[in-house]
């Protein structure tokens, strides 16, 4: 079990305000929730590859090559707004 200083230090770090009552619940659930993931200590994981993510990971990543893009006013076709260049969109922060 927690105490209620530990209980209050980690409300504190996430910026929530407790009453007494419930520093006592939320200690009591902490608690619990520690008991249970101590658990994972008595697992023998002595034989497992330490690894950074569960399934094989590969680069994704396409090739970085140069190629033909859409045209300008194909691009704009379907814009609501256009200066015929750009994209027009509502001004949305104040003396930008």
């Amino acid at each position: 079990m927690l105490s209620p200083e530990d209980v209050q230090k980690v409300a504190t770090l996430a910026r929530l305000k407790l009453s007494e009552e419930e520093l006592e619940q939320i200690g009591h659930q902490l608690g619990e929730i520690l008991d249970y993931v101590a658990v994972l200590d008595e697992v023998d994981v002595s034989e497992v590859e330490p690894m950074a993510h569960v399934a094989d990971v590969f680069n994704a990543f396409r090739a970085d090559e140069t190629r033909v893009s859409l045209p300008r006013e194909e691009s704009l076709s379907n814009a609501p707004k256009t200066d015929g260049k750009y994209f027009l969109v509502p001004q949305i922060l104040e003396n930008a």
